[in-house]
């Protein structure tokens, strides 16, 4: 079976959903310590995430937020969230966690 390119009508299509999907943001390229600080607690759930192979729900649960909120926590689009909200929520899946400036 060999395989055509799409036709332009199919492009369309799928650059239109592309336009509304909401991807992970990347930190800016020159962080300020908080951004940076942020980024990394925002890691530390993705890691969380990926080390014991939860679900969002289960996580959602776990966190007692929305699957919604988990999922904006996963793909780095915190502006609903304060970096003490942040913090607290990762003590529910860390509570040993110790901050550190440096």
């Amino acid at each position: 079976v060999t395989m055509g390119m799409p036709s332009r009508a199919e492009i369309r299509k799928v650059l239109k959903k592309l336009e509304k999907a909401e991807g992970s943001l990347a930190p800016p390229e020159n962080p300020s310590p908080l951004e940076r600080f942020r980024f990394d607690i925002q890691q530390k759930f993705v890691s969380y995430k990926l080390k014991t192979k939860i679900s969002q729900r289960e996580m959602a649960e776990m966190l007692g937020i929305d699957e919604t909120k988990v999922s904006k926590i996963l793909r780095n689009r915190l502006d609903d969230f304060s970096t003490d909200r942040l913090i607290s929520l990762y003590e529910k899946i860390n509570p040993k966690i110790k901050l550190k400036v440096s």
